[in-house]
């Protein structure tokens, strides 16, 4: 993890190109440096529809999280949550229940900065520094302790997260989430495919993102109902994220195929 000081931004590693910054640069936002922008415009070389990709994926968590609310889960840990923009995880929860607790997770020292500034009047929402190949940091974080009740139901969300853990990574990672979740809590994810997807755009892709401290990992429709194992799929199950409860009342962008998505309950 990279050392920073208070303000987070100490070390921030201009040089290599950063998920959250790319992310961020992908949804218009302005919190990304030159190295990102370039990384991002060869993925568009091979991927022209990122752009709607990345808000087809928020679209998506939106409507994951007003639903895990509407079930009345009151308890949200956003994992690689990402920069602040519109339409946080916090905004939409408590839209639903006005007294959800939300904890965001990342490791680019960026993200905590700026959470720090968008959360200071909000006491129910927190954001901390912690890796989720090492679930403990996210779990044990006593920030994350102080808000989350893990007796009672929890939301974890990891929106285009998982497809940066390896296969070998995936069952002690998942595995230990799942434990730690009482019995009505809720996982989300969404992840990336090669399911009728061109060899050489996935190849050019993982290239790209293998010049990031996390290289990605795109999988078919099997390989990525695996990091539900454990959870019974809430319906219509793992399906692309256009599928997924669409919402006339806040429509996404034209449907990508780039993406599966589901909700997994845990009984």
């Amino acid at each position: 993890m990279e050392q920073q000081d208070d303000s987070g931004l100490s070390s921030v590693d201009m040089n290599r190109p950063s998920v959250a910054r790319m992310y961020d640069y992908y949804l218009g936002g302005k919190d990304n440096y030159q190295v990102d922008r370039d990384a991002v415009d060869r993925v568009a070389q091979a991927m022209p529809e990122i752009r709607e990709l990345a808000q087809e994926n928020r679209a998506f968590l939106r409507r994951a999280v007003r639903y895990m609310a509407r079930q009345g889960i009151r308890q949200f840990i956003d994992i690689g949550s990402g920069l602040p923009t519109v339409g946080n995880t916090h905004e939409i929860a408590q839209a639903v229940n006005p007294d959800a607790r939300v904890v965001y997770v990342d490791n680019d020292p960026i993200v905590l900065a700026h959470g720090r500034a968008l959360l200071a009047s909000d006491d129910n929402t927190t954001v901390v520094t912690a890796d989720m190949r090492r679930p403990a940091e996210v779990l044990e974080h006593p920030q994350t302790n102080a808000l989350i009740d893990f007796d009672e139901p929890v939301a974890v969300l990891m929106i285009a997260m998982v497809h940066f853990l390896t296969a070998e990574e995936r069952p002690a990672v998942m595995g230990q989430l799942r434990d730690a979740l009482a019995p009505g809590s809720h996982i989300t994810a969404t992840h990336v495919t090669t399911d009728h997807k061109s060899p050489d755009a996935v190849a050019q892709i993982e290239s790209i993102y293998a010049t990031t401290p996390t290289p990605i990992y795109f999988r078919d429709h099997a390989e990525i109902a695996r990091f539900f194992d454990g959870f019974d799929f809430v319906d219509p199950g793992l399906v692309t994220i256009d599928d997924w409860h669409p919402d006339r009342d806040d429509p996404a962008p034209e449907a990508t195929g780039w993406l599966y998505g589901a909700v997994g309950r845990k009984n």
